[in-house]
C-alpha cells in the first residue's frame, strides 16, 4: 500500500497548530523571571523516555489530576531568578498565554480538507481548554487524552483515533513535534512527519498526498 491509499491526516495540537512549546516556555520564564533549569529539570524527570509511569505529567495527561493539582505541584519545583517561589494560581494558563495558533498550518489543515483528505485531532492536553469554535470545523475526529485515560505515545490513543476514523494505520499520517509520539505512529505503520515548522510540514506532506500537489490541485479545479 503506498502513499496514494492515505485518506486521513491526524494532526498534534501544541506546538504544530500553535507556535513552538519551547518558544512559549522560554517567554513565560523570562516574563516570570523564572530559573528556566528549574523547570527543564521537572520536565525532564516527568516527561523523558526514561520517565517512569505516573509522573505529574502523565497523570496531568490522562486526567487522574486536574490543572489546578498539577500547578500546585509544578509551582513547588520552581524558583524566581530572586530564589522566591512561584505563585500556583493559573500556572498553566500564564504559560499557555505565550502559545498563539500557527495560522500556516491552520491553513494547511483547511487546505487538506477542502482537497477531500479527512483530518483529525490527536492531542494530549495538559487541562487547557481547545479553542472549539475553530477546531471543530477543521477536524472530523477529536481524540484528547485527558478525556480518554490514555496518552501519546500509548499506542492504544492512536488505534481508538484510527477506529473512530474507520482507517487502518497504512492509509493514515500523524504530524506531532515529539520524537517519542512520532515513533510510536510509525510503529503501529503510520506514515509520520516530525513537525517542525509549517513549510516542512507542507512539503512532506505535499511528498505523501496527491491532493496537495500543484498539479493536482489545478486538475480538481
Amino acid at each position: 500500500m503506498g502513499s496514494n491509499d492515505i485518506r486521513a491526516v491526524i494532526f498534534d495540537y501544541g506546538g504544530v497548530l500553535t507556535t513552538s512549546g519551547r518558544a512559549a516556555i522560554a517567554a513565560w520564564t523570562r516574563a516570570e523571571r523564572i530559573r528556566p533549569e528549574t523547570y527543564s529539570a521537572a520536565l525532564k524527570e516527568w516527561l523523558s523516555r526514561s520517565a517512569p509511569p505516573g509522573t505529574p505529567i502523565h497523570r496531568l495527561e490522562t486526567g487522574e489530576i486536574d490543572a489546578e493539582e498539577f500547578n500546585r505541584i509544578l509551582a513547588a519545583r520552581l524558583r524566581t531568578e530572586d530564589d522566591l517561589p512561584v505563585s500556583p494560581d493559573g500556572l498553566l494558563g500564564r504559560l499557555f498565554g505565550h502559545m498563539s495558533h500557527d495560522d500556516a498550518m491552520l491553513g494547511l489543515v483547511r487546505e487538506l480538507r477542502d482537497s477531500g483528505v479527512r483530518t483529525a485531532l490527536l492531542s494530549n492536553s495538559w487541562g487547557n481548554n481547545y479553542p472549539w469554535e475553530l477546531l471543530d470545523e477543521l477536524f472530523e475526529v477529536s481524540v484528547i487524552s485527558g478525556q480518554t485515560g490514555m496518552r501519546k505515545p500509548q499506542p492504544e490513543i492512536y488505534r481508538l483515533t484510527l477506529d473512530r476514523l474507520g482507517l487502518s494505520p497504512a492509509t493514515a499520517v500523524f504530524v506531532d513535534d515529539g520524537r517519542p509520539n512520532v515513533d510510536a505512529a510509525a510503529e503501529l505503520g503510520m506514515h509520520t512527519v516530525l513537525h517542525v515548522d509549517a513549510e516542512r510540514t507542507r512539503g512532506e506532506l505535499t511528498e505523501l498526498l496527491p491532493a496537495l500537489q500543484p498539479d493536482h490541485a489545478q486538475e480538481s479545479r
